[in-house]
């Protein structure tokens, strides 16, 4: 089986199944030895801050000496960024063999009427290989939601992480907090520890303690008043917690809480035997990156892209655009199933210019809805509905101290990262 043949092969598999138990994959994973039983976790479920918060925790226990795998969603460029270890995503050769061994068995089960979904397929992909690996520990993140995603076949994790929660895929997890963090705190096992995000809304906060105390679990919260932000800018972040001072090179004041909320899951970890040296919590927090998020591709102008699509995040991209005082042009695509509305306008509104395009995928909005919206509250905007055609436009109504932003979807990131970089 080839790389493109595994490719076809998983995206045959639907999205999403009637039955939203998780004993639907149980049959795979019995059939596969249950690799997730072999594996130690950290659990990370939450809205917004879920992949900074996977990556910068794996850096550091990568640093630390440990085979760290992170399995991640979604993925921007490449299908494979879903599957690391150490950083490096696997190869196509490995993920092929991987596919072709899982094929016969994901036939029987056809035969048998058990249906899994693509993500579960995924999901059990990336069991396989981080065991195959070796990993000592392993970064889940979940899909979506929490109680019935398919990373929650796992037992007891070493911490489960809830990043910051607001409202997003209210079709699936609810229109309130409250409704979308009890999804969520269904990551939360019996006698688990919880690490939850500093800046936490107190609606999520009294659900994930009802489910601690519902579990026997233990609830680790960072008082955000301890967090003193020393400097924070377009280079990134330093910050004084816990009497030591910290920097990180993600962009964004919310960046800094999720850095404390890895602090406390390192220091959770050490409680429970890891040996993770001060100097590698320090330089990986210093050292992660993070695809598309506030991610600077070129200079002259300066070109970034962000996947922030939901209205926490785009609130947290727009208090960023605030501290930009050159000319700002921006490149803009969104799903329709997001709150597009309020959320696009919060950014628009710190532009000089606005390029609405599409984005290949039944779920996007059309870019002449998404320049409506633009109009009130941006003085320039136009519709380009070629992402090439709409770059090369940016970059000629701009100046080299100015900089183009494309942001709104992951989706759009996905597309339009290759297009820049076929122009540097």
């Amino acid at each position: 089986m080839t790389y493109s043949q595994a490719l076809e092969y998983i995206h045959s598999f639907r999205p999403f199944v009637p039955n939203p138990e998780l004993d639907r994959l149980l049959p795979l994973l019995n059939a596969l030895g249950n690799p997730q039983d072999q594996l130690k976790f950290i659990h990370v479920a939450g809205t917004n801050g879920k992949g900074s918060t996977v990556t910068m925790c794996a850096k550091i226990l990568t640093l630390s000496g440990y085979r760290c795998g992170v399995f991640t969603s979604p993925y921007v460029v490449d299908f494979r960024e879903r599957f690391q270890v150490d950083g490096e995503m696997i190869s196509q050769q490995e993920l092929a063999a991987l596919v072709e061994a899982l094929r016969p068995i994901l036939e029987e089960m056809k035969t048998r009427n058990q249906f899994v979904n693509e993500f579960d397929v995924v999901t059990a992909i990336g069991f396989l290989y981080f065991l195959s690996k070796g990993c000592n520990i392993v970064c889940l993140e979940v899909g979506l939601g929490g109680i019935h995603d398919s990373t929650n076949v796992i037992k007891t994790p070493l911490a489960e992480i809830i990043t910051s929660i607001s409202l997003d895929h209210t079709r699936v997890l609810g229109d309130t907090i409250e409704e979308i963090a009890a999804k969520k705190a269904g990551i939360i096992k019996p006698n688990s520890d919880c690490v939850c995000y500093p800046r936490q809304h107190l609606d999520a906060i009294a659900v994930l303690m009802e489910q601690c105390a519902k579990t026997g679990s233990r609830l680790h919260l960072a008082n955000p008043n301890q967090v003193q932000i020393i400097r924070s800018d377009l280079t990134g972040s330093a910050f004084f917690y816990a009497g030591k001072t910290y920097e990180i090179s993600l962009v964004g004041a919310h960046q800094v809480y999720n850095a404390v909320t890895v602090i406390q899951t390192m220091e959770l970890l050490r409680q429970k035997g890891f040996v993770l040296p001060g100097s590698a919590i320090t330089e990986g927090l210093k050292e992660t990156r993070f695809s598309a998020r506030f991610q600077i591709l070129r200079q002259n102008p300066v070109v970034v892209v962000d996947g922030a699509h939901n209205p926490e995040g785009l609130q947290a991209l727009s208090q960023t655009l605030q501290m930009i005082q050159q000319k700002k042009n921006l490149i803009v695509g969104m799903m329709a199933d997001k709150d597009y509305g309020h959320s696009l306008q919060a950014v628009c509104r710190q532009a000089d210019e606005v390029i609405c395009v599409p984005i290949q995928n039944p779920r996007a909005v059309r870019p002449e809805l998404l320049a409506e919206l633009a109009e009130g509250v941006c003085p320039s905007v136009s519709v380009i509905r070629n992402l090439s055609e709409a770059f090369q436009t940016a970059l000629d109504r701009s100046g080299e101290q100015d900089y183009i932003i494309v942001c709104g979807s992951f989706f759009l990131a996905g597309e339009m990262i290759p297009i820049i970089k076929n122009r540097l």
